[in-house]
């Protein structure tokens, strides 16, 4: 069984596209609203959090993991696999798959949306530079919270305005959504920033197909540290 694990709801728009290259494949979700958002927390609270997080799939049967996290990207180092006793196969993040596909498009300056921690962590700048890649650094701080308390399309775009007038981004060939929240307001930075956007749950859709036992019922679990009226909403909406 396929683990997912993000710290709250972003993770559904990876599990979506999952579901759309392996829909036999039986998943469980771990989404851990009750510490969201990580993007604003310490490394070391990332890591924690993230041991805790992966654990509790294992713990439901999940035998290999998908971080659909960029923020746990940056965490997800030989020693919190070594604690958890898993072996570097059986676990998909999100940079490296994103990448990957970037290195395929002709887009050259890069618009990188993010959390602040995965801004910090230079994830994203560095391996997109080594692909021949210019990256803007666009760090959205309050959005994934924004997101996760249910903040009207209105708010949202009132706040992606805000970040758009901090420096001319129109010469950008392509916004990278470099959280997994954000793809659940896509059409916002669409509308915002009038750019094409690229939404990296596919790519890593593509490689979880590839890589990992998809054979199964079809099967899905949906488990949040805390419930709320957005976990109710949204996993309404997946298919």
């Amino acid at each position: 069984m396929i683990g997912v694990f993000d710290s709250g709801l972003g993770g559904l728009t990876v599990l979506d596209a999952i579901r759309a290259y392996a829909p036999k494949a039986d998943i469980v979700y771990f989404g851990d609203t009750k510490n969201a958002p990580y993007g604003n927390k310490t490394r070391e609270e990332v890591r924690a959090l993230t041991i805790a997080g992966i654990q509790k799939l294992l713990d439901e049967g999940a035998t290999q993991i998908v971080s659909a996290c960029n923020s746990v990207s940056i965490s997800l180092d030989s020693p919190i696999l070594d604690a958890l006793s898993l072996d570097s196969d059986d676990v998909i993040e999100m940079v490296g798959p994103t990448v990957r596909a970037l290195k395929e498009k002709n887009e050259t300056r890069i618009l990188l949306c993010a959390t602040a921690i995965t801004i910090a962590s230079g994830v994203y700048q560095e391996r997109l530079t080594n692909i021949g890649k210019k990256v803007t650094e666009l760090p959205l701080p309050l959005l994934v919270s924004y997101i996760e308390s249910g903040k009207s399309r209105e708010d949202i775009e009132n706040l992606l305005q805000k970040h758009s007038r901090e420096k001319d981004f129109s010469k950008q060939d392509l916004l990278l959504l470099g959280c997994t929240h954000f793809p659940l307001v896509e059409e916002s930075f669409k509308k915002v920033f009038s750019l094409p956007v690229y939404n990296s749950a596919s790519a890593v859709a593509r490689e979880v197909a590839a890589k990992f036992n998809c054979e199964g019922s079809g099967n899905v679990q949906y488990l949040f540290s805390k419930e709320t009226n957005q976990t109710k909403i949204y996993t309404k909406r997946t298919p």
